[in-house]
Order: C-alpha cells, then sequence, then structure tokens
C-alpha cells in the first residue's frame, strides 16, 4: 500500500501510526504542497491523506483507512473509546491550530521543499488564518487557552502505553493532535500527558516533528 501524504498532517500520521504499530509495509509518498494534480488524478480532486490499496483503488478518510489496516493480520486496537477522549480532542483541535499553522513553514518539511510549494501552502493558509506572524505573536495567549484542555487530559490518561489502558481507536485520534502540538517550543505537556507522548511515539518509531 502507499500513502500520499503530508508530513505534518495529522489525518496522515492516523494512518501511519496504526501501520507502524501493526508492522504492516506502507510507502509514503510526500506530496508537495503545490502538486495538486497527484491527488486529483486519483479521486478527482484535492484531498489528502489518500490510501492506494494493493490493487491500485485509492481509499479516503483516515479513519476508514486505519480500519482497513486494522483488519489485517490479528486485532491491535481492541480497547474502548470513551467520549471524554473524544470531547477533549475536539477541544485540543479548536485550538492547536493557531499555533501549529504558522509554524510549519518554517520547520522545513518535505512538502515544502520548494519555493512554489512553500508559498502555495502560505496563499492556501492566509485564506483562513489572519497573518501568521500575528498569531505567533500570540502563542502565550493560546497556550493559555490550551493548557487546561491538557491539564483535563492529563486526568483522564490511564497509562503512557494506551490513553484508556488497551489501544484503542482513541490512541489513533490523540496521538497525531499531540504530535503537532509538540512544533510549538514554548508548549510544556502535563507528566501523564509528556509520559503518554514519548511512549506511543518510540514505539511507533517516527521521529518528533521540529519544534520551534
Amino acid at each position: 500500500m502507499k500513502l500520499l501524504m503530508f508530513e505534518h498532517c495529522s489525518l496522515c500520521f492516523r494512518v501511519r501510526m496504526i501501520a507502524a504499530l501493526k508492522g504492516i509495509p506502507l510507502e509514503e509518498q510526500v506530496v508537495l504542497d503545490d502538486d495538486s494534480e497527484a491527488m486529483i488524478s486519483l479521486v478527482g480532486r484535492r484531498v489528502i491523506p489518500i490510501l492506494v490499496l494493493d490493487d491500485g483503488s485509492p481509499m479516503l478518510e483516515s479513519m476508514d483507512m486505519v480500519d482497513h489496516i486494522e483488519a489485517i493480520g490479528a486485532p491491535l486496537l481492541t480497547g474502548m473509546e470513551r467520549p471524554e477522549i473524544a470531547g477533549l480532542c475536539d477541544r485540543i483541535l479548536k485550538i492547536t491550530p493557531y499555533l501549529t499553522m504558522p509554524r510549519y513553514p518554517l520547520l522545513g518539511l518535505p512538502e515544502m521543499a520548494t519555493i512554489a510549494a512553500h508559498d502555495h501552502y502560505m496563499v492556501r493558509k492566509l485564506k483562513v488564518y489572519e497573518d501568521f506572524v500575528a498569531l505567533r505573536a500570540r502563542t502565550r495567549e493560546f497556550i493559555r487557552d490550551l493548557k487546561p484542555v491538557l491539564q483535563e487530559l492529563d486526568s483522564e490518561i490511564s497509562s503512557p502505553g494506551a490513553v484508556n489502558g488497551t489501544l484503542s481507536r482513541d490512541d489513533i485520534r490523540l496521538l497525531p493532535l499531540l504530535r503537532s502540538a509538540a512544533v510549538v517550543k514554548e508548549l510544556e505537556f502535563p507528566a501523564n500527558v509528556r509520559a503518554y507522548f514519548e511512549t506511543l511515539m518510540a514505539r511507533t518509531g517516527f521521529s518528533l516533528l521540529p519544534a520551534i
């Protein structure tokens, strides 16, 4: 299988995470941000991630991809899912883009390896977010908003190896969000969140994104 992806994409990391945890080979193809044709030629529109199955057919929707890989061999995500974790993930996601999106262009990511790809990202995102310099200047404000959510999450973590004690789809949703948030150098995770993040990231074998 081949995954068309961006390195910074948390939805892409869901798929990479389950494949790595299960030891299932997955060819990763980083797409330049301005290479819309690579996506459109497969599925008729610009969207990431895209999983190309062994028979050449493309699959969309990250959790469908996770379920497809999870169905290969022995199940791994056998733990329960909790609405508390889903709710915390939603609250994290309402804040973190204002911290992460302005930083991604500064990290030397492969999807922005050319000037055209870098500028394409900037044009796209600045249609949605305000000036990136202004957003980075508000880092302390956004961290202040995020800290109580992370403190709540800290009290909900059952073990460093799985948020609910046994790996579940909640981990597939949560870890990629923490990986993205960790690009903010000034952000400190509470103790349980930090232990969980470091333990599962080490288990996946993936490196952290640069922090700035």
